[in-house]
């Protein structure tokens, strides 16, 4: 969430970016700085009134001690229009500062000055590609006929059990899988993140502490008996331990990992696009979210793209690395960089990892701030996927199928404990 006082200091700024953004609805910083100067007016006359009301209540008593107990229930009845007043005040102040958070609520974060307008995906950057992104060949299988053959992913049983987007990893599978996780959680260890198991489910407070609430809850699943949120990335319950936290200095960076399922309802999602592995309702990711000052956090961030390069690297797959444009980047984000990895058999780019900061536009909604110098400001968080499993295991399949199995990366072979799938 943006601060008002920002939107007032950088309006020009403010609307630039979000042109960016093809946001339509510009009006709303104006709504949002109208919305303060009433609510800094309703406070100042609150304050009036309750300093008033003070003065009032101690010549009572000064007047009682006098013996002028008429003048004294003429200034009770005084205070008694003040408290009044004051309460009316409380009540409009509050009515105020809630509508000025829902204009707020809706406001996506300023992209950052690199980031080039654009309306979509097609407008996106491409500033790094490793790899031919070939095709395999008429022979070639995508991922969803390899998984049959080798019995690896059941679709069919993961729609009986629960419906479309939920599969079932056998065998092999469900080893290739849990060999990616391990490798992708010792990888971010190793880099100096602490490993965290969070809950998968999460209040309303950290939806909208990280921007999922208002913004995506049509796509997430929601626990009505207790009023709880499926989790729909461990960026949720890891950003939100530090919500209403007050960090020193000294104990920034924070860099922690956390692997979970994550479950989105993707409303709308069918069609070929989404066969097989490419979009799915419950899947598995290794995640790694920073706490960062101000000055270091693009630094970060830089080097966050760099551990994910290297992961696709150890892979053996394929990939590029975009910059989205203003079109395409997420409500919260100043700046993100998408890695897609080839899909042989499908012949497209699948995005495997998301790395975002997001300056103090989620510390701003969590109050996550820190201490430096005796000042107090907001801290900058970053996350990023490092990564998700399902079009990482599409692509694995895919571009390492040969005549006789698929083969499996070496780095990846150390963890299933099996080199080939025949």
């Amino acid at each position: 969430m943006l601060q008002v006082n920002f939107l007032r200091e950088n309006k020009v700024r403010a609307e630039e970016g979000l042109k960016k953004r093809n946001f339509k609805e510009i009006h709303l910083l104006e709504d949002a700085i109208k919305l303060d100067d009433e609510r800094k007016a309703l406070q100042f006359e609150l304050d009036q009134n309750l300093s008033e009301m003070n003065r009032i209540s101690k010549e009572i008593g000064a007047l009682m001690k006098e013996g002028k107990k008429d003048e004294a229930e003429k200034a009770k009845s005084q205070t008694a229009e003040f408290k009044e007043k004051s309460q009316s005040l409380q009540a409009q102040l509050k009515e105020k500062e809630e509508q000025l958070q829902q204009v707020l609520y809706q406001i996506p974060n300023i992209p950052a000055e690199i980031v080039k307008p654009g309306v979509s995906a097609e407008d996106n950057e491409v500033v790094f590609q490793s790899g031919n992104a070939d095709a395999l060949g008429g022979n070639a299988l995508p991922h969803w006929e390899l998984a049959k053959k080798y019995n690896l992913i059941d679709f069919e049983l993961g729609v009986k059990i629960a419906g479309a987007g939920f599969p079932v990893y056998l065998g092999k599978g469900a080893r290739l899988q849990r060999a990616l996780v391990q490798y992708f959680l010792d990888k971010n260890t190793d880099a100096g993140y602490l490993e965290i198991n969070p809950p998968h489910v999460v209040n309303e407070a950290s939806g909208y502490g990280t921007g999922q609430l208002p913004d995506k809850e049509g796509q997430m699943y929601f626990v009505n008996e207790d009023n709880l949120y499926l989790i729909p990335t461990a960026e949720v319950p890891v950003t939100n331990i530090y919500r209403d936290t007050l960090l020193e200095e000294k104990d920034l960076p924070i860099k922690n990992t956390a692997f979970s399922q994550c479950y989105r309802r993707e409303a709308g999602s069918y069609g070929a696009h989404v066969r097989g592995l490419n979009r799915l309702h419950q899947f598995e990711k290794v995640e790694i979210v920073r706490i960062e000052t101000p000055e270091n956090s693009y630094s970060a961030l830089d080097e966050m793209v760099e551990h994910v390069k290297e992961i696709l690297q150890d892979l053996e797959l394929p990939f590029r690395i975009l910059r989205l444009c203003g079109g395409d980047m997420g409500f919260t984000s100043a700046l993100t960089y998408d890695f897609e990895v080839w899909s042989a058999a499908q012949e497209k780019w699948l995005e495997v990892s998301s790395v975002s900061n997001f300056e103090t536009f989620q510390a701003n909604r969590l109050k996550c701030r820190y201490k430096a110098d005796g000042k107090t400001q907001l801290v900058h968080t970053l996350n990023g996927s490092a990564m998700a499993l399902p079009r990482v295991m599409a692509a694995l399949l895919e571009n390492n199928q040969t005549e006789n199995g698929i083969r499996i990366p070496a780095k990846i072979a150390e963890y299933c404990r099996f080199e080939e799938i025949v």
